[in-house]
């Protein structure tokens, strides 16, 4: 498999299992097994009782707030430093997002913010691992259970990351995972809900399966009984669902991965290691903080530029340089969610005007969010091997040196 461009994706069983698919009788989720297996075998590597594989990581929250009860007109609380996802997942549930500001060293849910944005139209919070952090789970879990609301886990960033010893995605009702050709398993495009909790795997399943009555939280087939199925007084649909089935040939290659998921796992906390161990010969490099008893899975590394101040380097032109000298691209952080073009111009209103009439996102909204997410740089940590990610972050302590020299 030396010819493959990227190699570090296809290093396991992947060809090998997709050759299986190619002769199986069945391609599609609805009477095939390989999404069953990844199914089984990612609620077992998490620790949950139920795993549902989706098509994207998007329909996994989607389906995820669904089935906790969220509807028409309910308010859903997510952090201000995140992807646009949870914000358009929860307007495809017809519900108003509410945004809470960040810590401003480790950039997730303030439980504070989160305490004060409650209301009693709160019917879900949706926490976030971002770069691969856990929120702190104790305070956010204790804020809703006080209120008796559901707490949905994003953990599209963070596979085997750890909070307080405990794996994420079992501490939340129910947990989103991602396997968009970035993250750490990939497939090109999947996901994965998991959860302990029978009817919410259940509903999930149907929310994602056309809501075929005959799906249940540990079976993704519709077609176990041929005489049954097809008899054409059958009922088939008991609940309004969409199309969200992961097809077989996306869960034979995210089971590939998973069997492999340690090393990917351990090859990204590696090389952020070495990017951290680079920025500590300058003042102007700020990591995003690792409270103690937090393993960062390391999606990304992210990082504070503070270099406009310390060192009169902008943002733009530190990037512009490490790049010259053989570095790979630094990403920006998205957008704060509300200040996105779709939010500031009210697009997402059509959608629904009897719910949206009256609702507005200033900015000011959460100022610690707005202030971090023009200096946050994400490091690459997806490297082939070791080897690479040791020479590009040599190569940041070449651009570090060039600038003390100033």
């Amino acid at each position: 498999m030396t010819h493959l461009i990227n190699p570090i994706k296809y290093l396991g069983n992947e060809l090998k299992y997709i050759e299986k698919v190619l002769e199986g009788e069945s391609w599609s989720a609805t009477g095939g097994s390989w999404t069953t297996a990844l199914e089984r075998a990612f609620a077992k590597k998490i620790g949950t009782k139920f795993a549902v594989a989706l098509n994207s990581g998007t329909s996994t929250l989607h389906a995820a707030l669904e089935a906790v009860g969220v509807g028409a007109g309910d308010e859903v609380i997510s952090p201000a430093i995140t992807v646009i996802m949870d914000t358009t997942a929860t307007m495809h549930a017809n519900a108003v997002p509410v945004f809470t500001d960040v810590n401003p060293y480790t950039f997730t849910m303030d439980p504070d913010d989160l305490a004060r944005k409650i209301t009693p139209k709160t019917k879900a919070i949706i926490t976030v691992a971002i770069y691969g952090l856990s929120p702190d789970m104790d305070l956010i879990m204790d804020i809703a259970r006080k209120h008796n609301i559901p707490v949905i886990e994003d953990n599209a960033q963070a596979v085997l990351s750890y909070y307080k010893g405990r794996m994420l995605g079992t501490i939340g009702d129910v947990a989103s995972f991602s396997f968009e050709n970035t993250k750490h398993i990939s497939c090109g495009e999947g996901g994965m809900v998991v959860t302990n909790k029978e009817a919410y795997a259940e509903m999930v399943r149907k929310i994602g399966g056309h809501g075929f009555k005959n799906l249940k939280a540990d079976e993704g087939r519709i077609r176990l009984n041929q005489d049954v199925f097809q008899n054409p007084h059958y009922k088939r649909h008991d609940v309004l669902g969409w199309n969200y089935r992961l097809s077989e040939f996306n869960a034979a290659i995210a089971l590939a991965q998973l069997e492999r998921i340690e090393g990917l796992v351990d090859l990204r906390i590696k090389s952020a290691n070495l990017f951290v161990d680079a920025m500590k010969t300058c003042d102007y490099l700020v990591p995003q903080e690792i409270p103690d008893g937090y393993v960062n899975s390391y999606y990304t590394l992210g990082v504070i530029y503070e270099g406009q101040e310390r060192i009169g380097v902008s943002w733009e032109e530190f990037r512009k340089i490490y790049i010259e000298e053989g570095g790979d691209g630094i990403y920006g952080a998205w957008s704060v969610p509300y200040l996105e073009p779709m939010m500031v111009t009210r697009q997402f209103a059509k959608r629904c005007p009897c719910i949206y009439e009256h609702v507005s996102y200033p900015e000011g909204l959460c100022p610690v969010a707005e202030s971090i997410q023009p200096k946050i740089m994400q490091f690459k940590t997806n490297y082939r091997d070791v080897e690479l990610a040791e020479r590009k972050a040599d190569i940041l302590r070449k651009v570090i040196k060039r600038f003390a020299s100033r």
